[in-house]
């Protein structure tokens, strides 16, 4: 897809973030602009924004979670353009920070909850009726790099983001013979507001097996503010649109990148290939221990990606 002018297109997550950066990207290529989002305040800001820019901008407050609220939007949209939307982008997420081994029920059911089913619900949703529109289109969900391994400090958030990198690769190959396009975007940090995600979190999932406290909130701000600007990668993202690629990885080499992600997998299918990789990883870890790395400052004082202090088990967090 290269021409985006008039075409409608629906964001959740769009309110802040790597969601707002692919409103205000698109809407500047001429996209009619529907954006979902779960905290009102975000909403109230971001409309203030498009409207000082005179921008075609629609919002609606949903929970992705919510497969009504996925309805009332859906319905929402073609009532006030009078089709589905060409653009799915289904953006919106969670993380949360803490020991695999530390994990409860409910840190599952939120994180894979929100960037797993939130997905799910947004492609049964739409993909229907984006078909039966026969108006073709494009759908990129927001994946991450953390989604091509596995990662001990945020396994609920690796997983789901893993399966929807997975799911995608279906979709892929599904929706081309109705003429509508898919990319799976996989970035890693965005100066975003994914530190306070907490916020979003449902009174009945609020049991956690991970640390959160003001500190950690202080320390999550700071680490994401190092992050990739959202209309940066959101121009990324219409690059990886117009080029038609399955994966988009805004780093300067993705082939490389991906080379290395196999390299781990297929090291990890023989006993030489284990120690090698456990060599690697030694190596790495070396390195960054050596490194001075501004995003991590703080990390151990605030006691961030630890676990509940009542949780007696757990090994204490190598920095």
């Amino acid at each position: 897809m290269k021409d985006f002018a008039g075409k409608v297109a629906f964001i959740t997550g769009g309110a802040s973030g790597a969601g707002l950066g692919q409103a205000k990207v698109f809407s500047e290529a001429g996209c009619k602009i529907v954006i979902a989002d779960i905290r009102q305040d975000h909403i109230d800001e971001a409309l203030a924004y498009f409207r000082d820019k005179k921008a075609e901008v629609h919002a609606i407050k949903m929970d992705v979670t919510n497969r009504d609220d996925w309805k009332k939007a859906a319905e929402y949209v073609e009532k006030l353009h009078g089709c589905p939307p060409q653009l799915l982008f289904l953006t919106a997420g969670v993380n949360a920070f803490g020991p695999c081994e530390a994990s409860t029920f409910e840190d599952y059911d939120w994180v894979v909850g929100v960037n797993l089913f939130g997905v799910i619900n947004g492609l049964v949703t739409f993909v229907p009726r984006m078909i039966q529109a026969g108006r073709g289109g494009y759908i990129v969900t927001t994946a991450s790099m953390g989604g091509f391994m596995g990662t001990s400090g945020c396994a609920p958030y690796s997983a789901a983001k893993a399966a929807v990198i997975n799911l995608m690769d279906s979709y892929y190959h599904a929706l081309k013979p109705y003429g509508i396009g898919v990319s799976c975007l996989c970035p890693g940090g965005i100066r975003s507001n994914i530190g306070e995600s907490h916020l979003t979190r449902p009174k009945h999932l609020q049991n956690t097996g991970y640390h959160l406290d003001d500190k950690v909130v202080e320390f999550m701000h700071k680490h994401y503010s190092y992050g990739i600007d959202p209309v940066e990668l959101a121009k990324i993202t219409k690059k990886g649109i117009e080029d038609e690629v399955l994966y988009i990885i805004p780093v300067p080499e993705p082939d490389k990148f991906m080379r290395g992600v196999l390299e781990r997998m297929v090291n990890y299918t023989t006993a030489e290939g284990m120690k090698r990789q456990e060599e690697l990883d030694r190596k790495r870890r070396e390195e960054m221990r050596n490194r001075p790395n501004p995003m991590m400052e703080g990390a151990r004082e605030s006691g961030w990606g630890t676990a509940r202090k009542d949780i007696t088990w757990v090994k204490p967090r190598e920095y």
